[in-house]
């Protein structure tokens, strides 16, 4: 199963909680959870840190049903309880298609 399968499995199932930070920055940023919900939903994978010093995680690229970008960044799903790590909208400055890094 593709990790992203995953992802949407464990949101699905309510399996997943948000870091401090995470919550600081919806807050911050007026992400609601439905937003993150619809991003994952419709969302790929476009970053992935196996090595990440706090466990592996990766970077989602999703939009919500309003055409909003959010990233999304999280543990991989193979934690009992997925963690979300930080959410935010990206820079369209920083990023192409808001999936490339810009250089």
């Amino acid at each position: 199963m593709a990790l992203i399968d995953e992802i949407r499995l464990k949101v699905g199932s309510g399996e997943f909680e948000y870091s401090q930070h995470a919550v600081d920055q919806t807050t911050l940023r007026h992400i609601a959870v439905q937003e993150l919900r619809e991003a994952i939903a419709n969302g790929e994978v476009i970053e992935d840190y196996p090595n990440d010093k706090y466990g592996p995680s990766c970077l989602v690229l999703g939009f919500t049903t309003a055409g909003r970008p959010i990233h999304i960044q999280c543990s991989h799903p193979s934690r009992p309880m997925m963690k979300i790590i930080t959410v935010y909208q990206p820079d369209p400055d920083e990023w192409d298609d808001f999936k490339h890094r810009r250089t």
